[in-house]
């Protein structure tokens, strides 16, 4: 049995906060992931930061994830366990982890399940073929394996993901032929788009893809036109010859843990899906586990950052850890996320925690 005062799933931006703020405290912690470095999806992401110096801007994110890994490096009172992954978290609050083949059990005081999200798919005909990726998986192939998914690419979402990785792929010599958004609008910051669309790359909004063609791999995509009822438009196919259909269509949070836990749960669209009720220092309805990042709600990784720092202070503070110190950090930290959640992109994610707070008043 291994025995720590607070346990961290996941070793992503939020994971990383988690475990220096919970670290900086005194408190044991010991941090599990399934990867074989830290950093979560930060060690694919080449673009800079926005947002404020707290939060690295101006840094690339697989530079911030060097940095957050070597602050855990510094303390310590944290272990970290690598190429791990959480099998669950059971009635008596013992957490199982499989690593090299071996189940270990691991009683903490506290959890923090900061695992984040999962690409979502596309069902259309011949979303199966070889060739169709999820944004997360090219970019992995490309930043950090250094290969290319193929060599004409319709990326479909003009979120922030879809732009990003849209450009990413020009960089690395990828002919990107044009991106499709279902939504009348470009859903990430015109910033992003600006850089696209500078390159040459068109954005077909009001378009999504009516199917895949080849034999045995893409070779290519039909798409076509919606109604302001998003519903097609028949007429409006365009054939597009392509090798790689790369889909950015949106996170949901992975829940799976959450739910296995009798943690209770709210569908919240706003956030992305299913995530757990929880209280502003991001404790679920289990007071020994918190929730931080895009398991607690899809946002950006600077939000998922300051998220990490409150589950980890928070953890800390309720085994009496930290003291004022602690608490002083936390109400920086909760500033911090209201700065970032200011305006109209934060709007939808304030719409969708104050359905989630509504559900802990109702319960409390």
């Amino acid at each position: 049995m291994i025995e720590t005062q607070i346990a961290i799933i996941g070793g992503g931006p939020a994971g990383l906060q988690a475990a220096t703020a919970a670290g900086q405290t005194g408190a044991q912690v010991l941090l599990i992931d399934n990867f074989d470095r830290l950093g979560g999806q930060l060690v694919k992401q080449t673009h800079m930061f926005f947002g404020s110096q707290q939060q690295f801007a101006g840094t690339r994110g697989i530079d911030i994830a060097t940095k957050l890994a070597k602050q855990v490096a510094a303390l310590e009172n944290v272990q970290v366990m690598l190429e791990a992954t959480a099998l669950g978290i059971y009635e008596d609050g013992v957490l199982l982890v499989e690593q090299h083949d071996r189940v270990h059990k691991v009683k903490a005081e506290r959890i923090i399940v900061a695992v984040g999200a999962s690409e979502r798919m596309l069902a259309f005909p011949n979303n199966d073929l070889p060739g169709v990726y999820g944004a997360g998986a090219a970019q992995t192939l490309m930043n950090v394996h250094g290969v290319k998914p193929g060599h004409r690419v319709l990326m479909v979402g003009a979120g922030n993901i879809g732009l990003i990785v849209s450009y990413q792929m020009l960089q690395a010599g990828v002919e990107v032929v044009g991106i499709v958004e279902a939504a009348p609008t470009i859903g990430g910051y015109l910033v992003h788009a600006a850089k696209v669309r500078r390159a040459g790359v068109p954005i077909y909004t009001s378009h999504t893809v009516k199917e895949a063609y080849g034999e045995g791999v893409v070779e290519g995509a039909i798409i076509w036109q919606l109604d302001e009822n998003w519903s097609p438009i028949p007429g409006t196919e365009r054939d597009v010859a392509v090798d790689v259909i790369c889909l950015a269509v949106g996170l949901s949070p992975l829940s799976d843990l959450l739910w296995q836990a009798g943690c209770e749960m709210a569908y919240v669209p706003e956030l992305g899906g299913s995530v757990a009720v929880r209280d502003e220092l991001l404790r679920t309805s289990n007071p020994e586990i918190y929730v931080a990042g895009d398991v607690a709600g899809v946002e950006e990784a600077s939000s998922a950052m300051v998220e990490g720092r409150i589950a980890g202070l928070g953890a800390a503070l309720s085994l009496g850890l930290g003291g004022e110190t602690a608490f002083k950090h936390l109400q920086e930290a909760r500033e911090q996320l209201t700065a970032l959640r200011s305006g109209p992109v934060g709007e939808k994610i304030l719409a969708g925690l104050r359905r989630v707070e509504r559900e802990v008043a109702t319960d409390a």
